[in-house]
Protein backbone atom coordinates (compact mmCIF):
# COMPACT_ATOMS: atom_id res chain seq x y z
CA UNK A 1 0.00 0.00 0.00
CA UNK A 2 1.21 3.49 -0.81
CA UNK A 3 1.47 6.25 1.76
CA UNK A 4 -1.59 8.12 0.47
CA UNK A 5 -5.07 6.67 0.87
CA UNK A 6 -8.05 8.06 -1.02
CA UNK A 7 -11.53 7.26 0.23
CA UNK A 8 -13.82 7.26 -2.80
CA UNK A 9 -17.55 7.51 -2.12
CA UNK A 10 -19.98 7.01 -4.98
CA UNK A 11 -23.71 7.63 -4.94
CA UNK A 12 -26.61 6.70 -7.19
CA UNK A 13 -26.05 9.33 -9.85
CA UNK A 14 -25.25 9.12 -13.54
CA UNK A 15 -21.59 8.37 -14.13
CA UNK A 16 -21.10 6.11 -11.11
CA UNK A 17 -20.76 3.26 -13.62
CA UNK A 18 -17.51 4.90 -14.81
CA UNK A 19 -15.97 5.27 -11.37
CA UNK A 20 -13.34 2.59 -12.02
CA UNK A 21 -11.90 3.88 -15.31
CA UNK A 22 -12.65 7.55 -14.62
CA UNK A 23 -11.37 8.04 -11.07
CA UNK A 24 -10.15 4.88 -9.35
CA UNK A 25 -7.58 3.71 -11.90
CA UNK A 26 -6.18 7.24 -12.55
CA UNK A 27 -5.86 7.79 -8.77
CA UNK A 28 -4.05 4.47 -8.38
CA UNK A 29 -1.76 5.34 -11.29
CA UNK A 30 -0.97 8.61 -9.45
CA UNK A 31 0.13 6.62 -6.40
CA UNK A 32 -3.03 6.54 -4.31
CA UNK A 33 -4.33 3.48 -2.49
CA UNK A 34 -8.07 3.64 -3.13
CA UNK A 35 -10.84 2.43 -0.79
CA UNK A 36 -14.39 2.58 -2.10
CA UNK A 37 -17.68 3.01 -0.26
CA UNK A 38 -20.99 3.21 -2.10
CA UNK A 39 -24.48 4.32 -1.18
CA UNK A 40 -26.96 1.43 -1.24
CA UNK A 41 -28.34 2.50 -4.65
CA UNK A 42 -24.89 2.83 -6.22
CA UNK A 43 -23.90 -0.50 -4.68
CA UNK A 44 -26.92 -2.24 -6.18
CA UNK A 45 -26.32 -0.69 -9.60
CA UNK A 46 -22.64 -1.65 -9.69
CA UNK A 47 -23.28 -5.15 -8.32
CA UNK A 48 -25.85 -5.77 -11.08
CA UNK A 49 -23.31 -4.90 -13.79
CA UNK A 50 -20.34 -6.71 -12.22
CA UNK A 51 -18.49 -3.42 -11.76
CA UNK A 52 -18.43 -3.80 -7.98
CA UNK A 53 -16.34 -6.98 -8.29
CA UNK A 54 -14.08 -5.26 -10.83
CA UNK A 55 -13.46 -2.42 -8.36
CA UNK A 56 -12.59 -4.89 -5.60
CA UNK A 57 -10.20 -6.72 -7.92
CA UNK A 58 -8.53 -3.48 -9.01
CA UNK A 59 -8.13 -2.00 -5.52
CA UNK A 60 -7.52 -5.21 -3.59
CA UNK A 61 -10.01 -4.00 -0.97
CA UNK A 62 -13.65 -4.80 -0.37
CA UNK A 63 -16.21 -2.20 -1.39
CA UNK A 64 -18.19 -1.00 1.59
CA UNK A 65 -21.94 -0.55 1.32
CA UNK A 66 -23.21 -1.69 4.71
CA UNK A 67 -21.93 -0.72 8.14
CA UNK A 68 -19.70 -3.21 9.90
CA UNK A 69 -20.64 -4.94 13.14
CA UNK A 70 -19.45 -3.25 16.35
CA UNK A 71 -16.61 -5.73 16.98
CA UNK A 72 -15.56 -6.00 13.34
CA UNK A 73 -12.38 -4.31 12.09
CA UNK A 74 -12.68 -1.75 9.34
CA UNK A 75 -11.83 -3.28 5.96
CA UNK A 76 -10.28 0.04 4.87
CA UNK A 77 -7.17 1.83 6.11
CA UNK A 78 -7.45 5.41 7.42
CA UNK A 79 -7.78 7.87 4.55
CA UNK A 80 -5.85 11.03 3.73
CA UNK A 81 -8.68 12.52 1.66
CA UNK A 82 -12.28 11.69 0.81
CA UNK A 83 -13.81 12.30 -2.60
CA UNK A 84 -17.55 11.99 -3.17
CA UNK A 85 -18.10 11.56 -6.89
CA UNK A 86 -20.59 11.46 -8.35
CA UNK A 87 -22.72 12.97 -5.59
CA UNK A 88 -26.47 12.97 -6.20
CA UNK A 89 -28.65 15.88 -5.10
CA UNK A 90 -29.90 13.63 -2.30
CA UNK A 91 -26.35 12.95 -1.11
CA UNK A 92 -25.49 16.68 -1.20
CA UNK A 93 -28.59 17.60 0.81
CA UNK A 94 -27.91 14.93 3.42
CA UNK A 95 -24.25 15.91 3.76
CA UNK A 96 -25.19 19.58 4.15
CA UNK A 97 -27.69 18.71 6.88
CA UNK A 98 -25.46 16.16 8.61
CA UNK A 99 -27.78 13.24 7.91
CA UNK A 100 -26.04 9.88 7.98
CA UNK A 101 -28.54 7.17 7.12
CA UNK A 102 -26.12 4.84 5.30
CA UNK A 103 -22.46 3.85 5.54
CA UNK A 104 -21.28 6.23 2.80
CA UNK A 105 -22.93 9.27 4.40
CA UNK A 106 -21.76 8.25 7.88
CA UNK A 107 -18.13 8.14 6.72
CA UNK A 108 -18.25 11.48 4.92
CA UNK A 109 -20.22 13.29 7.62
CA UNK A 110 -17.68 12.12 10.19
CA UNK A 111 -14.89 13.27 7.88
CA UNK A 112 -16.49 16.73 7.59
CA UNK A 113 -16.12 17.05 11.34
CA UNK A 114 -12.53 15.75 11.37
CA UNK A 115 -9.98 18.53 11.53
CA UNK A 116 -7.41 18.53 8.72
CA UNK A 117 -9.07 15.85 6.60
CA UNK A 118 -9.75 17.17 3.08
CA UNK A 119 -13.05 16.35 1.40
CA UNK A 120 -13.80 16.88 -2.28
CA UNK A 121 -17.34 16.64 -3.65
CA UNK A 122 -18.56 16.62 -7.26
CA UNK A 123 -22.34 17.26 -7.38
CA UNK A 124 -23.76 15.34 -10.36
CA UNK A 125 -27.07 17.15 -10.59
CA UNK A 126 -29.33 18.70 -13.21
CA UNK A 127 -30.60 22.27 -13.65
CA UNK A 128 -33.86 21.55 -11.81
CA UNK A 129 -31.95 20.42 -8.72
CA UNK A 130 -29.89 23.62 -8.81
CA UNK A 131 -33.06 25.75 -8.95
CA UNK A 132 -34.47 24.18 -5.80
CA UNK A 133 -34.71 26.87 -3.09
CA UNK A 134 -32.52 24.88 -0.67
CA UNK A 135 -29.71 24.08 -3.15
CA UNK A 136 -27.53 27.18 -2.64
CA UNK A 137 -27.82 26.82 1.12
CA UNK A 138 -26.63 23.22 0.87
CA UNK A 139 -23.57 24.30 -1.11
CA UNK A 140 -22.91 27.16 1.31
CA UNK A 141 -23.07 24.78 4.29
CA UNK A 142 -20.57 22.42 2.67
CA UNK A 143 -18.22 25.28 1.73
CA UNK A 144 -18.45 26.65 5.28
CA UNK A 145 -17.36 23.23 6.52
CA UNK A 146 -14.29 23.39 4.29
CA UNK A 147 -15.50 20.95 1.65
CA UNK A 148 -13.88 21.47 -1.76
CA UNK A 149 -16.65 21.52 -4.38
CA UNK A 150 -16.00 20.62 -8.01
CA UNK A 151 -18.92 22.62 -9.32
CA UNK A 152 -19.79 25.24 -11.92
CA UNK A 153 -20.36 25.65 -15.64
CA UNK A 154 -16.61 25.56 -16.24
CA UNK A 155 -16.56 22.01 -14.82
CA UNK A 156 -19.98 20.53 -15.56
CA UNK A 157 -22.71 22.37 -17.42
CA UNK A 158 -26.15 21.70 -16.00
CA UNK A 159 -28.98 20.50 -18.25
CA UNK A 160 -32.67 20.02 -17.78
CA UNK A 161 -33.78 16.64 -16.38
CA UNK A 162 -33.39 13.77 -18.85
CA UNK A 163 -31.84 16.14 -21.43
CA UNK A 164 -28.18 15.78 -20.55
CA UNK A 165 -26.00 14.86 -23.48
CA UNK A 166 -24.08 11.68 -22.86
CA UNK A 167 -20.65 12.84 -21.83
CA UNK A 168 -17.90 11.79 -19.51
CA UNK A 169 -17.87 13.25 -16.02
CA UNK A 170 -15.03 15.69 -15.25
CA UNK A 171 -12.88 13.03 -13.60
CA UNK A 172 -9.59 14.84 -14.24
CA UNK A 173 -10.95 18.00 -12.54
CA UNK A 174 -12.07 15.87 -9.59
CA UNK A 175 -8.65 14.23 -9.20
CA UNK A 176 -6.90 17.57 -9.66
CA UNK A 177 -9.02 19.04 -6.87
CA UNK A 178 -8.15 16.07 -4.65
CA UNK A 179 -4.43 16.64 -5.22
CA UNK A 180 -4.82 20.38 -4.58
CA UNK A 181 -6.80 19.81 -1.38
CA UNK A 182 -4.18 17.40 -0.05
CA UNK A 183 -1.37 19.82 -0.92
CA UNK A 184 -3.12 22.55 1.13
CA UNK A 185 -3.42 20.23 4.14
Amino acid sequence: MSGRVLGVVGSGAGGVEDLLPGLIRPAMEAGWTVCVTLTPTAGRWLAETGTLAEIENATGLSVRIDPRSPGERSPHPPVDCYVVAPASANTIAKLALGLADNQALTQVNEAIGTLGLPIVVFPRINAAHARHPAWNNHLAALRAAGVHLVYGDDVWQLHEPRNSPSKELPWSAVLSTVNGAVAQK
